[in-house]
């Protein structure tokens, strides 16, 4: 019997495509101790651009979170995409799961292709990947953007009721989504707006061919991520412009995160809310997500006005 048409397959090719006919190549690199990473590279990387890494949060592959992104950062930037561990082609046989130890394997794969110096963006999960980086590889970051990444929950704030689910078991069966139903579910609290009526059949289509693999070490970063958090803890990061970019009505890492983040760096940081638009930031409100990386990224940047100042601002 012939195999059922998939929709999710059939896009992940596009996608495949779209990031190839933007100039770059899918690669794998061996890093020898059980790790292997997957990266989208520049076919060609020409020295007098800088370097960009995007980084992905949980959910689809890099690919599906960049996509609208890629092809106008090409222009100005040597642009690379990681998959993480135990997304797309990426995976490892060590017992690690913290956000520190993915930092070390981006960046270890960095020097595999001889790049010293980067700014990164990081979305949701990738933020917290991002934000590792700056702080442990200090002289290597350029400049970073964080976008709707939680990096300054406590573990008591579940306690607290700051997030929509009580318990990490209950976040990880929706962001880890296996029926349609919970899927839904993500897209209710991913989405300001979220597209309702999607047949039943689209869901477990993309369930099973992006989501079924690596399930249990997927669960295992998420429950990383919580385990002992404190803000005490965090470091601060000091040499490197910090943009942060969050969603007015975020439901899976509140707003309330973005001014905490923002308190806690200071006057190094920005902090930019976009309204009308949830934590999915990057699907909701492409344009306005890029207009900022954009203008932070590539613009020159204003002068530092001095004394006691709120640097917060809302974008249409």
């Amino acid at each position: 019997m012939a195999k059922c048409f998939s929709f999710t397959a059939t896009r992940d090719w596009c996608y495949r495509y779209s990031f190839s006919n933007a100039g770059l190549r899918s690669s794998t690199t061996d890093l020898g101790d059980g790790t292997v990473m997957h990266v989208w590279a520049p076919k060609a990387h020409i020295q007098s651009k800088p370097t960009l890494v995007l980084i992905h949060g949980i959910g689809a592959n890099a690919m599906w979170q960049w996509n609208d992104f890629v092809s106008p950062l090409m222009s100005r930037f040597n642009v690379y995409v990681p998959d993480l561990l135990f997304f797309g082609e990426s995976y490892t046989t060590r017992p690690e799961r913290s956000e520190q130890f993915q930092a070390q394997c981006v960046m270890r794969v960095m020097d595999a292709y001889g790049v010293t110096v980067m700014s990164v963006v990081g979305i949701s999960y990738g933020g917290f990947v991002g934000y590792s980086m700056a702080a442990q590889f200090k002289e290597r970051l350029d400049k970073l953007v964080l976008c709707c990444a939680g990096v300054c929950l406590e573990e008591k704030d579940m306690e607290k009721g700051m997030f929509k689910v009580k318990s990490v078991d209950e976040a990880i069966s929706m962001l880890l989504a296996q029926t349609p139903d919970k899927m839904r579910e993500l897209m209710k609290i991913s989405f300001h707006k979220p597209t309702k009526g999607i047949p039943s059949c689209f869901l477990n289509d993309f369930i099973h061919v992006m989501c079924t693999e690596y399930l249990q070490e997927r669960k295992e970063l998420i429950q990383a991520l919580h385990k002992d958090r404190k803000l005490s803890d965090l470091p601060k990061i000091t040499q490197q412009p910090t943009l942060i970019i969050w969603g007015e009505h975020d439901q899976i890492f509140p707003l309330e995160l973005g001014h905490r983040l923002k308190r806690h760096l200071g006057d190094n940081a920005e902090l930019v809310i976009i309204k009308n638009a949830g934590h999915a930031i990057n699907v909701e409100k492409p344009k306005e997500l890029y207009k900022h990386m954009k203008s932070f990224l590539i613009d020159p940047l204003p002068p530092v006005k001095q004394g006691n100042y709120s640097n917060d601002r809302k974008t249409d």
